[in-house]
């Protein structure tokens, strides 16, 4: 990419513009086809975490049953779903077909957020910054995987069978389910950039590593607390959700000793 003259703050805002543009134009595209394709959006990405042969309720159904023990075995009660509004099932489909554009088109999008601010970086910052789409959109792309294979079957098995009084009927609606669905995968997609945010934050000094293991517990705590709040009240299904999250955080506290050696080694050569 061939670098580009000063430019006056017109000149940048009508960048920013086309960039936003094109971002916008890769999510309407790929929620069009998540929209065409609406029966299998539903059916085999939506609603498939509360089927009893969703790969993670089948696998924990087995380790369940290994252990002798009913309390792994998820999500064997048919999800029963209404809806109250009469727009309600178009909206749905529309918000979910907007979000799976977005997450479809993370990469693109970001790589347009990245052609915008790469002509600000000084020479060694692109240097540094190598291969940062990838990293960030794969550890995006992972999280939603994370959120959708594990904690989403947790979370629907736990909030559906939760019951204050056998007098109340738990139906949940259309539209609460997908906000579920969605808010669980795209927190998860976020929640994954831990190491990133540390990155970025230890480069600027913000964050070091000595400050990462002086909160390790609390870290570890809020992490735990985390996930015994999405998940059943059983060990295994705990340890299943935090120890991903316990090793970005280790990642992170790695990450960050690393700038700092980096910029230690740059003052001692200065």
């Amino acid at each position: 990419m061939e670098e580009k003259g000063e430019m006056t703050f017109l000149q940048h805002l009508e960048e920013l513009r086309w960039h936003i543009i094109r971002s916008v134009l890769a999510i309407v595209v790929f929620g069009i086809l998540a929209f065409i394709f609406k029966t299998f959006l539903f059916d085999k990405v939506l609603l498939a975490p509360a089927e009893p042969e969703f790969w993670t309720n089948r696998l924990l159904c087995e380790l369940s049953q290994r252990a002798h023990t009913s309390s792994l075995c998820i999500n064997q009660t048919p999800l029963v779903l209404q809806n109250t509004q009469v727009s309600g099932m178009f909206m749905a489909h529309i918000k979910i077909s907007i979000i799976a554009g977005l997450v479809l088109a993370f990469p693109y999008v970001f790589f347009e957020f990245w052609r915008f601010i790469r002509p600000a970086l000084y020479q060694n910052e692109r240097s540094h910054s190598t291969g940062a789409i990838f990293y960030i959109s794969f550890l995006f792309l992972l999280g939603v995987v994370f959120g959708y294979y594990l904690i989403t079957p947790l979370s629907i098995n736990f909030l559906y069978n939760y019951q204050l009084s056998a007098v109340v009927k738990n139906i949940p609606t259309l539209s609460s389910y997908v906000s579920l669905i969605t808010s669980i995968t795209l927190a998860s997609g976020i929640m994954f950039e831990l190491p990133v945010l540390v990155f970025f934050l230890a480069k600027v000094g913000l964050v070091t590593a000595d400050f990462l293991r002086k909160y390790r517990k609390h870290a570890v705590i809020v992490i735990l607390l985390v996930a015994g709040i999405i998940t059943p009240p059983d060990v295994f299904s705990q340890i299943m959700v935090s120890v991903p999250l316990l090793i970005l955080y280790e990642i992170s506290i790695m990450l960050a000793r690393r700038e700092e050696k980096k910029r230690e080694a740059k003052q001692l050569a200065g």
